[in-house]
């Protein structure tokens, strides 16, 4: 049994979807927690579970199709928790309704002794890589989970890294040192054993090859590896392994203070920037109560459409790369050049520029600022349309990428897949569109949808979305408003730079917040952003302190990845670097 549902204080204007689960399993079933972000939260126990995720996907009016995270919190040395059921070990489920626009989170109590759940992987396939997570850094147990083993860390490691008991800091544990022995055993735990990474044999006729692709290669994009089970050339299944590229980004959130980490985040999609900025920032808005000014939020909207730009660029150079072509990089990579001396020339840096603050952005605009924008908003739609022609129009790419690693909205749904890749399937949904963030509602833009789920459309839909970026940037430059950059708000890091040397008392405020952080108050948040690759969201935990108890980083690229068996499956090799070269991922937004 789970920990017993205790009631909280009770919360008035209940969601509608709340007032169908009580009316459907009883009031008593659920504690409902009130949240920042205004995300409907409830606690069940966890023999109620299984019923009650099936009745949210399956049974409700506009279900809630998606399994947008699973994570676990380690409870055990929180302080405030008013009105939560008594918990050492909470899992957290956060599901998206695509027809309700609406999210909605479940948790469940676990104890401190053999905390466990049932596995949910027969709702949601989905589940069996957030599950394997939750298990690899938390030690929870998912019973009935096909292979419940570690994904991000290496099979000999010790612990569970994000209990707070863990070491945060190299220097908090003994030097390293690798004796014969310990070397013998890691050796032998790389051992390559097909059944334990589930895989097994066809029929007693057949004999098959095993083929490592990676973790040093290519068309890998990064340390990632497949192990491929081949029938001659044909790929009879694929087993990814991620972990690395493994950086404990979500560990160093939970040591730095709030303003501190910034950086940390450019560096999780480290393609996307300052996009990467934006969810994180926007979280400890909402936690601190800040109102970002208009102009803020103007200049965050183009600096991340900046990002998206260049962010596509290397992708589309590097996809036709992938499927033969190799002149197109090359005039890719100077038009990012291009992109990224704009934004150097306003934030000081290119590809981390960690601009986005805490309250607005870390300066504001330059003198001069429109002119390169300008002079970029009309020299790059041609050069759009003569790749069109190179690319795009190329018999042999076309060949290669159409019909190839094709999927349905209904299993993009299935499997968590967000951004241009479930709009290739000819779904339409934008996050920037349907739930407006950062002013986003104040430009015009459109959905790029495809029709097919292939390669080809993959790449086609991040084409468009190349020339929609533009016409957005051209917005902010025609509408960029006046007025502050940066909130003046108490807990804004670091207060605008004018009012640093007003008088005594903003002095203290600027030193204090940037050498130990603000003081969020108590709560949680969860902000989604639509980032490069796909739906990007971080979920924080603010104890009433300076820096964060619990910082959940959600990427698009580590959903993506886990369904590239069911794209390649019956397929050859050479198919299969299309398909990873059409997914658009990078390992550290993969590993974190």
């Amino acid at each position: 049994m789970g920990h017993q549902i205790v009631a909280s204080e009770p919360v008035h204007d209940v969601p509608a979807v709340v007032q169908k689960l009580q009316g459907r399993f009883g009031a008593e079933a659920f504690v409902i927690q009130n949240t920042c972000d205004n995300i409907p939260t409830l606690w069940i126990d966890k023999d109620r579970l299984h019923s009650v995720l099936r009745y949210l996907k399956h049974y409700i009016d506009r279900p809630f199709g998606v399994l947008y995270d699973l994570t676990g919190i380690d409870e055990r040395v929180r302080v405030n928790r008013d009105g939560q059921p008594e918990s050492a070990f909470t899992v957290v489920y956060h599901l998206l309704s695509y027809q309700r626009g609406q999210d909605i989170r479940l948790k469940v109590a676990l104890p401190e002794t053999n905390p466990a759940l049932p596995s949910v992987t027969d709702v949601w396939p989905a589940a069996n890589w957030y599950e394997r997570e939750a298990w690899d850094m938390f030690g929870i147990e998912f019973d009935g989970h096909p292979n419940l083993r570690r994904i991000i860390l290496p099979p000999t490691w010790e612990g569970h890294p994000l209990r707070k008991d863990h070491p945060a800091r190299a220097t908090e544990m003994e030097p390293f040192s690798l004796t014969q022995k310990k070397e013998d055993a890691e050796q032998e735990a790389l051992r390559f054993v097909p059944e334990e990474w589930g895989m097994k044999r066809h029929g007693e006729e057949s004999d098959f090859m095993f083929l490592n692709l990676g973790p040093n290669h290519p068309s890998a994009h990064g340390v990632f590896r497949i192990a491929l089970q081949l029938d001659g050339e044909e790929i009879v299944d694929a087993v990814p392994d991620i972990g690395y590229h493994h950086r404990g980004a979500e560990k160093m959130g939970e040591r730095q203070s709030w303003h501190t980490y910034i950086p940390y985040t450019d560096r999780v999609d480290y393609l996307g920037g300052s996009l990467n900025n934006l969810p994180y920032v926007l979280a400890v808005e909402k936690m601190a109560g800040i109102e970002v000014p208009e102009r803020a939020e103007v200049i965050r909207v183009m600096i991340s459409e900046l990002y998206r730009i260049a962010n596509h660029l290397l992708f589309y150079g590097t996809f036709a790369q992938d499927v033969g072509q190799l002149s197109p990089i090359f005039y890719m990579f100077a038009d990012r050049e291009r992109v990224f001396s704009i934004i150097e020339s306003i934030t000081g840096a290119r590809m981390h520029s960690s601009f986005f603050r805490i309250g607005g952005v870390a300066m504001d605009l330059p003198e001069g600022w429109a002119k390169p924008i300008r002079e970029f908003i009309d020299y790059f739609p041609p050069r759009l349309d003569h790749y069109d022609k190179m690319v795009m129009r190329n018999g042999v790419l076309q060949r290669r990428t159409q019909g190839v690693g094709s999927y349905t909205t209904e299993e993009a749904i299935e499997w968590g897949v967000t951004g241009p890749g479930l709009r290739a399937t000819g779904f339409e949904w934008d996050y920037r569109k349907k739930r407006p963030y950062s002013g986003y509602d104040r430009f015009e833009f459109e959905i790029p949808i495809g029709s097919n789920g292939d390669c080809y459309d993959r790449c086609a839909m991040r084409v468009e979305e190349l020339r929609q970026s533009l016409r957005i940037i051209e917005q902010c430059l025609d509408n960029m408003p006046e007025g502050p950059y940066k909130a003046y708000h108490p807990l804004t890091t670091p207060p605008p730079r004018e009012r640093t040397m007003h008088d005594i008392e903003t002095l203290i405020q600027h030193f204090l917040n940037v050498s130990w952080g603000p003081v969020i108050p108590a709560g949680e948040a969860s902000v989604c952003v639509e980032a490069t690759k796909g739906l990007n969201s971080y979920y924080l935990i603010s104890d009433g302190g300076t820096i964060s108890y619990r910082t959940r980083i959600r990427t698009p690229s580590f959903a993506h990845l886990q369904m590239i068996p069911l794209m390649c499956r019956g397929l050859m090799i050479a198919d299969l670097i299309a398909i990873l070269a059409s997914i658009d991922f990078v390992m550290a937004d993969v590993d974190r």
